[in-house]
């Protein structure tokens, strides 16, 4: 028997959001006081795929997509992708003690469920889609418990935003949150499926590289509250334009009740374009009075810190953020709007932006040499850059800026790059650029007042780590920033290595 989950979607209630009843019985630490723990059972599983409830219950230890991660008692995923077919490894999850497998092609050495199931393990479960099946899953399981779900978006921020603002509920609540780049179609069911009755809130992370991503992820997560960081230009390649962009991300709020929440960004008009498309409640955030939270007196310190003062109402909370650069008090403002409206008081919220400690995709590293490497070769858009640019405009000594083409930005992609270029020219005291499209920065680096002294030009990484090793000194504040298509990670590893021996 194969199960078709595509024709068996289950409607459920939406999540009634928690009432101060249940508030007040939470423990200090979030736990709760009257719910006995349920963990994700076998049982679980065929129930949200075929409806039949079962009275057995076979504890599942859990959700794996890759045999290597297979421990004894888990559901094993086949997935079909491009270079490897999840099937070929179904017998070595089994070895590994997999207690079942959800598969598209059936193995004959295996028992399959279906109406003459005796009840052996383990077993395969057969489904037109294992995708479609992980996220039926993951939707079932997520309407079994009260929790309050925060979902995070938008072009830039994401990640940090999300371990935020698990920082701040953490001060109160039990709190999951996804793991890594697990913000898509796969990730985000697998962190759902780490729900536990002791949890009060999920932070989710949703991640988008076309129209439709996002409803899908709201669509399994019902979030009760959405953030959205700004609209930038990283993908825009894919979805046609900026504006295009805007109306994915907005699927976020769009898919809101009308007991939910939409936190956005007052100062970004795109993101304030999405309200008239929510049912939800809306709190602003930004630089500015007019936001119903607002950051004044910003002062960086370093590349280590901020200090700032965060306004609500006649309210003025100083902070200091141990996150580098002014762009992050807009992420400090995105965890104390959700800390606020979900009931903490301002001395947790406090408390929970400034114990932040989680590693960054921007790493600071002193070089033996004297030298401080910003390694930002995570990834780049023209947002992201500039505000990495602010960064190094905050450093001491001299400022050597390592810049590589930003990838996927479309229509915008001179734009965007002479906008860096521009950018740059008033903050490097050496500009390295790399890549065919970064010519475009140190073009525009130039008309708008840096010396051609200042410029080099390297045509890839390897190029790029000739010319670094002749220019930098130990007074030298370097930051290298790029696509990840341009492998600038490559050029860092070449220096702490060389530095290194």
């Amino acid at each position: 028997m194969m199960f078709d989950v595509l024709d068996r979607r289950v409607q459920y209630a939406a999540p009634r959001p928690i009432q101060s009843a249940v508030r007040n019985a939470l423990a200090p630490n979030g736990s709760t006081l009257f719910m006995q723990e349920k963990s994700l059972t076998l049982e679980d599983v065929l129930t949200a795929l075929t409806d039949t409830q079962l009275t057995t219950a076979t504890p599942l230890s859990s959700v794996a997509i890759d045999s290597r991660k297979v421990a004894a008692g888990s559901l094993f995923c086949a997935f079909v992708g491009e270079r490897v077919d999840g099937h070929a490894y179904v017998s070595l999850a089994f070895e590994k003690g997999a207690t079942a497998a959800l598969v598209e092609q059936v193995d004959s050495a295996y028992a399959v469920y279906d109406d003459e199931w005796d009840g052996s393990l383990p077993v395969q479960i057969h489904v037109a889609s294992t995708m479609i099946a992980l996220q039926q899953i993951a939707r079932y399981w997520r309407q079994q418990f009260p929790v309050r779900v925060i979902g995070i978006t938008g072009s830039v921020g994401k990640t940090t935003t999300k371990e935020l603002v698990y920082s701040v509920l953490s001060q109160r609540y039990q709190t999951l949150k996804s793991e890594g780049n697990f913000n898509n179609e796969i990730g985000l069911p697998l962190t759902l499926l780490n729900l536990k009755s002791h949890h009060r809130m999920a932070v989710l992370e949703m991640g988008m590289y076309d129209l439709g991503e996002i409803a899908l992820l709201a669509d399994i997560a019902a979030p009760d509250v959405g953030v959205v960081t700004l609209v930038g230009t990283v993908h825009v390649e894919h979805v046609g334009s900026q504006a295009a962009l805007a109306r994915g991300k907005r699927e976020l709020v769009e898919g809101l009740s009308a007991d939910g929440i939409a936190i956005l960004n007052n100062d970004d008009p795109l993101v304030m374009g999405m309200i008239p498309y929510t049912k939800a409640a809306v709190f602003t955030y930004g630089m500015t009075e007019g936001a119903d939270l607002w950051a004044s007196h910003i002062r960086p310190h370093g590349i280590n810190a901020v200090h700032f003062i965060l306004n609500d109402g006649e309210m003025a909370i100083p902070v200091r953020l141990p996150l580098p650069g002014v762009h992050s008090v807009y992420t400090a403002l995105r965890a104390a709007a959700v800390g606020l409206l979900e009931g903490l008081s301002w001395e947790e919220i406090v408390a929970g932006l400034e114990a932040y400690q989680t590693p960054l995709r921007m790493i600071t590293k002193q070089l033996p040499n004297g030298a401080t490497l910003i390694d930002d070769t995570y990834n780049a858009s023209p947002q992201s850059m500039i505000a990495a640019l602010d960064l190094l405009g905050n450093a001491a000594g001299r400022k050597v800026a390592v810049l590589g083409d930003m990838l996927e930005l479309g229509v915008d992609e001179a734009a965007g790059h002479e906008r860096v270029g521009r950018h740059a020219a008033g903050i490097a005291d050496v500009l390295v650029v790399v890549g065919r499209r970064a010519e475009m920065i140190g073009r525009a680096a130039v008309a708008n007042g840096i010396n051609t002294e200042q410029l080099r030009y390297a045509a890839d990484a390897l190029a790029a780590v000739t010319i670094v090793q002749e220019i930098m000194t130990e007074e030298d504040t370097l930051l290298i920033k790029a696509s990840r298509g341009i492998a600038l990670d490559q050029l860092v590893s070449h220096l702490l290595d060389t530095h290194h021996s």
